[in-house]
C-alpha cells in the first residue's frame, strides 16, 4: 500500500523505450526488405538493428547532439586552422555507419538490392540520431558524378569504399578512409544555384590563375552559403568555368600536399540536425578538379542529388517511425481515467491512423530504393527513378513535421520537455523538406520530368495500375489523376496538389498489393475517399485498429 506521507514515490509513468531492436520490432520494414530484393541483408540489418536499440547508443545520440561542433578558426599564435572539433559520441555514431556500409555498400559490393539494403540501414539508423548521417549521405551520393570523371574516381573509390572512418585531418593518402560533402548554394541564389558568383580560373602551368591550362585543374573563388560537413575530405562544388557553370572536386588538401584555400567562416546554428556542422567558407583560388564536361555543371551534381533527396525520403520515414515507437511506447504504459492510454478508442485511432502513414512511408522508400538499383539495365525503373524521388520526397518530407508533433502530442507535457526524444524529433523534422529542394522545387521538378520525358509519366500510371481491382477508392483514384496528368492547362499553380495525389496514388498502390486488407483499406479511404482528411485520428470505424498499429509495433498485443 502506498504511504500518503511519501510524496516522491515515481508510478504511471513508462520505462525509457531501450534495449529493443529497431529492425525485428519494424514487420513493415522486415517484409519490404524482402519484397524488394534485399532479403540477404538481414542478418546485417538484425546485428545493426540490435545496436541501434541499446542504452548506449540512445545515450551516444543524446550527447552527439547536447555536445555540437566548436570550430576553430586559428591556433593560439595566429595561425589558420578551419578545423571543426566534434564530441566523441559524433565521431561514434560515425564509425558504426561507416562499418556498416552507409556511406558506399551499393557501390562497393556486387549484390543485388544494394540501395534497398542500404536504405533498410539507413531507416534504423537514422533513429539514433540524424546529423551524422549528413555526410554519410553525401559521401554515397558522390560516387555517380564521379563517375564523369574516371581517373580521379579510380583515386579515390578505394578510399571512398574503405569501412574504416578516420577523421584525422590529414591529406587524403595518408588516410585509410575518407568522407565527401557538397557545396552548392549561396547567399544571392538559394536553389538557384545557376546564379552562383564563384569563379572557377584555370591553373596555369607555375600553378597560378590564367596562362595556360593544366587541363582540368582550376581556382576557385568565392563564397558558399551552406557548406553541410566541413570536415569532410573533399568537396563537389558548382563554379563558374570560363564556358559556363561546372562542376568540381574541391579537396581539403591540394596535391602537393599543402591545405587548400578553404576558409570556414561560421557555423550554422540550426534548428536540428545539431550534432552534425553546417558552415559557410569562403573560396581563396582554392584548387578544384573539374568533374564533367564545362558549362554542365547542373548535369553534372544533379546525379549527387538525386541520391541525397533519396535519403532525404529515408531520413523522415525514419524519424516518423521513431516518434510513432516513442508514442505508442508511452500510451501502452500510461494509465488514465483507469484504463490504459492505448485503450482509449480516440487514442487509438490516432495511433492507427499515424501507423498507416507510417507503414506507407516505408513502403514507398523502400520501392523507391529498388529503381536505384535496376535503373541502370532497365528503361522503366530508370523513368520511376526519375519521377518517383521527387515525388515521394516531397510528400514524406511534408508529412514528417505534422507526424512528429502529433506523436509528441500524444506524449502530453512529458514529450515537451528537453529529457525526452520527442523534442530532438521535431526539430528535425523539417529538415528534410527544406535540404536538397524545398515543397516548391520539388515539386516543379516533377513537372520538369513530365514535361522533358513524358514517358516518366506512362511508367508512373504502368506502376500504380498494377493494384487495379484491389480498391475501388484507389482506382477511381487513379482514373481522376490520369485524367489531371494529361491536362493541357498550365499545371504549376497547382502542382503541390497534384504531386501529393500522385504520392498518395502511389502509397495506396503498394498497400494495396502487399499490405493486409485492413490497412490498405484504411488508407485509401481515409486518404483518397470523399472524406479524406489531413489530420490524424480521423478514420471511420473502430474495428482493426489494433491489428493496424500492431504492424508497427509488436509489443502492441
Amino acid at each position: 500500500m502506498t504511504d500518503p506521507t511519501q510524496t516522491h514515490e515515481v508510478f504511471n509513468q513508462p520505462p525509457p523505450l531501450e534495449d529493443y531492436n529497431v529492425f525485428l520490432t519494424d514487420p513493415v520494414l522486415s517484409e519490404a526488405l524482402d519484397r524488394e530484393g534485399a532479403g540477404w541483408a538481414r542478418p546485417e540489418l538484425t546485428e545493426l538493428g540490435e545496436r541501434a536499440g541499446t542504452r548506449d547508443a540512445i545515450e551516444i545520440g543524446r550527447l552527439a547532439n547536447e555536445n555540437v561542433p566548436v570550430l576553430h578558426t586559428h591556433d593560439r599564435f595566429g595561425n589558420r586552422l578551419d578545423v571543426v572539433e566534434y564530441h566523441p559520441a559524433y565521431h561514434e555514431l560515425m564509425t558504426t555507419a561507416i562499418q556498416n556500409g552507409l556511406h558506399s555498400g551499393p557501390w562497393s559490393r556486387p549484390d543485388p538490392g544494394g540501395h534497398v539494403a542500404r536504405a533498410a540501414k539507413a531507416i534504423v539508423w537514422y533513429q539514433v540520431d540524424a546529423g551524422h548521417v549528413c555526410p554519410i549521405s553525401m559521401t554515397y551520393a558522390v560516387l555517380p558524378a564521379l563517375r564523369h570523371e574516371p581517373d580521379l574516381l579510380a583515386t579515390l573509390k578505394p578510399l571512398i569504399f574503405s569501412n574504416t572512418y578516420d577523421p584525422s585531418f590529414a591529406p587524403s593518402e595518408t588516410k585509410k578512409g575518407i568522407t565527401c560533402g557538397m557545396g552548392l548554394t549561396e547567399k544571392q541564389g538559394g536553389s538557384d544555384v545557376r546564379s552562383n558568383t564563384t569563379s572557377a580560373l584555370p591553373l596555369g602551368s607555375g600553378g597560378e590563375s590564367g596562362g595556360t591550362s593544366r587541363g582540368r585543374e582550376y581556382a576557385l573563388t568565392g563564397h558558399k552559403w551552406f557548406c553541410s560537413a566541413p570536415m569532410s575530405d573533399g568537396f563537389l562544388m558548382l563554379a563558374n568555368a570560363p564556358n559556363g557553370l561546372s562542376c568540381f572536386w574541391v579537396p581539403r588538401w591540394k596535391p602537393d600536399g599543402t591545405c587548400n584555400e578553404i576558409r570556414i567562416q561560421r557555423l550554422k546554428d540550426k534548428l536540428g540536425d545539431r550534432s552534425n556542422a553546417s558552415s559557410e567558407i569562403e573560396l581563396l583560388g582554392a584548387y578544384g578538379h573539374m568533374v564533367g564536361e564545362e558549362g554542365h555543371g547542373v548535369r553534372t551534381i544533379i546525379e549527387m542529388v538525386n541520391h541525397t533527396r533519396l535519403d532525404c525520403t529515408l531520413g523522415s520515414t525514419s524519424l516518423m517511425r521513431q516518434a510513432l515507437a516513442q508514442a505508442t511506447w508511452h500510451a501502452k504504459h500510461r494509465n488514465t481515467f483507469s484504463k490504459l492510454l492505448s485503450d482509449h478508442p480516440l487514442m487509438e485511432n490516432v495511433l492507427a491512423d499515424m501507423a498507416l502513414e507510417s507503414q506507407a512511408a516505408t513502403a514507398a522508400s523502400l520501392r523507391v530504393a529498388r529503381c536505384y538499383d535496376q535503373a541502370e539495365n532497365d528503361e522503366a525503373e530508370a523513368l520511376l527513378q526519375r519521377i518517383l524521388t521527387p515525388v515521394v520526397k516531397y510528400w514524406t518530407c511534408k508529412r514528417a513535421p505534422q507526424f512528429v508533433a502529433e506523436a509528441l502530442e500524444c506524449t502530453g507535457g512529458n514529450g515537451f520537455v528537453e529529457e525526452s526524444p520527442m523534442p530532438r524529433l521535431y526539430r528535425q523534422a523539417p529538415v528534410n523538406g527544406v535540404w536538397e529542394g524545398s515543397g516548391n522545387v520539388i515539386c516543379l521538378d516533377v513537372l520538369r520530368a513530365m514535361s522533358r520525358e513524358p514517358r516518366t509519366v506512362d511508367a508512373f500510371t504502368s506502376e500504380v495500375s498494377k493494384s487495379k481491382g484491389g480498391n475501388s477508392t484507389l482506382d477511381a483514384a487513379v482514373a481522376d489523376l490520369s485524367s489531371a496528368l494529361g491536362s493541357e492547362v498550365d499545371l504549376e499553380p497547382r502542382a503541390r496538389r497534384l504531386v501529393e495525389k500522385m504520392a498518395l496514388v502511389f502509397q495506396a498502390a503498394l498497400l494495396v498489393q502487399h499490405a493486409p486488407s485492413q490497412v490498405s483499406e484504411a488508407f485509401c479511404s481515409s486518404r483518397l475517399g470523399a472524406d479524406a482528411s489531413t489530420t490524424f485520428g480521423t478514420l471511420d470505424g473502430p474495428s482493426g485498429l489494433g491489428a493496424i498499429i500492431e504492424r508497427s509495433v509488436p509489443w502492441w498485443g
